[in-house]
């Protein structure tokens, strides 16, 4: 039986009456969340993943006190959430020990397991922290660093700023500690301040989304979706979720260069010749000519927010509708014109659900069921003295849509992670798919004037 002085809420009431804690309401990107997701907010399939393959010589009590300058620096790293009757709450502390902890795997070939106990193992929303980090030793000379971040903390952006606020801290630490003098270029005296930090950034978003701007951006989605329908009808409202299964395959350097061509000569983005390939590569595999996808956007639109962490990024529908018969340069065109104009129309995902009227607390996510995603966010380059490191971030699936492709670009050559529901979606169905998105992009190199209706050999 948890006594008073252990109870959290309790223990979190007496923080915030001595002022150690702030009481703020949600961002937008956390009522998503919330409100919207058909997840509770403490399931794991709501928690960003990343390893960092670490060489050489590397000191667990100089990562405990970078870890320490890092969480100083960072409020999301102080936060966690308290819901109640009504609205849930952002918790903010004013300090906050690191959550780090260092643990032998042997043999090697113990990672993988490992490493999924670290990825799915739940957080407690109330006292925090929502983040955690492991040292995995694998020898005396070769780490694994296991990093989880909460989506309601974190976006993928935000795992870039972690391994440089991370990096320059571990730098800065092991200067101080006398046992080695390291300089790198560009590296400061010390960790500044953040430009805005989250909870001011969350100030202004709040004050930019009056009524008379929700109104008017409400106009154009309710013109945009109607009469949309998802790609699968096999889930209804009271289908318990089935957990998302995944699949890793690869676009080689020479397609994805071929690809970055064909957008440059249609006048596209690099996102738009790869999502029209998706939308010809999904009416191939299910006729659908008329899809909404979701998509994130980092919504990150000053540069005082480069360097902050939080979960910022918004989801934008993008209704894609596709004449099988019109040339693919000319698909190409046009969906770059509803991508531009989507865009520019992007508003907080929970007000847009609750103007279209889609109710929340579903087994399903509203307004679509199909993501697809273009992972380009920055992430610097590791440089520690006489290290050499590796970061791989980790597609652990979401059971927020019925089938993703999230596409990140792997130095020269594209990473395809597909995500998908295996009682709508079966293993050789996707990789059907994943073949058709192949087929595309090459169809779209040698032959651009190709009707995406046609039956092509390959």
């Amino acid at each position: 039986m948890t006594s008073p002085k252990d109870d959290p809420r309790r223990r979190l009431k007496g923080q915030i009456a001595s002022g150690e804690a702030r009481l703020l309401p949600l961002t937008f990107p956390q009522r998503e969340l919330w409100e919207n997701s058909p997840l509770p907010p403490g399931d794991p399939a709501n928690q960003i993943c990343a390893t960092i393959d670490i060489r050489g010589t590397f000191s667990f009590d100089l990562c405990e006190e970078a870890l320490r300058s890092v969480v100083a620096r960072q409020e999301a790293l102080r936060t966690s959430f308290l819901s109640g009757s009504g609205r849930a709450a952002q918790v903010v502390r004013t300090k906050a020990e690191p959550a780090l902890r260092c643990r032998d795997v042997d043999p090697p070939q113990a990672l993988e397991e490992a490493l999924e106990e670290v990825f799915s193992a739940p957080f407690d929303i109330v006292p925090g922290p929502l983040y955690r980090v492991e040292m995995l030793r694998m020898a005396a000379d070769h780490h694994v660093l296991a990093l989880v971040f909460h989506h309601a903390i974190a976006d993928g952006w935000t795992l870039g700023v972690f391994v440089e606020d991370f990096t320059t801290a571990y730098v800065l630490a092991l200067r101080q500690s006398g046992r080695a003098f390291a300089h790198i270029r560009g590296v400061p005296e010390g960790l500044p301040p953040v430009g805005q930090t989250y909870s001011a950034w969350a100030a202004t978003e709040r004050a930019r989304w009056q009524p008379a701007e929700i109104e008017h951006h409400e106009t154009y989605w309710k013109r945009k979706l109607a009469g949309a329908k998802p790609l699968f009808n096999g889930v209804g409202p009271q289908t318990p979720l089935s957990p998302l299964s995944r699949r890793v395959t690869f676009i080689s350097p020479e397609l994805t260069e071929a690809t970055r061509t064909v957008a440059r000569q249609a006048g596209v983005t690099f996102f738009t010749a790869l999502l029209t390939a998706f939308q010809v590569a999904l009416f191939r595999w299910k006729g659908a000519d008329d899809v909404v996808l979701g998509t994130p956007h980092a919504n990150r639109t000053t540069a005082q927010v480069r360097g902050t962490m939080g979960y910022f990024a918004g989801v934008v529908p993008l209704r894609v509708r596709l004449d099988p018969g019109q040339p693919y340069a000319a698909t190409l065109a046009a969906n770059q014109a509803e991508v531009v104009e989507d865009f520019a129309h992007a508003m907080p995902f929970a007000e847009l659900a609750a103007c279209l009227g889609e109710p929340s607390g579903l087994h399903r996510h509203p307004v679509f069921d199909v993501r697809f995603a273009l992972q380009n966010h920055p992430v610097p380059d590791i440089e520690l003295p006489g290290i050499s490191t590796r970061l791989r971030t980790c597609s652990t699936g979401t059971s927020r849509f019925d089938i993703a492709c999230e596409l990140t670009e792997d130095g020269q050559s594209l990473e395809v992670v597909w995500l998908y529901r295996p009682s709508l979606v079966n293993d050789e169905e996707i990789g059907d798919l994943d073949r058709l998105l192949l087929a595309v992009l090459e169809d779209a190199d040698r032959t651009p004037g190709f009707h995406p209706g046609e039956k092509r050999p390959h």
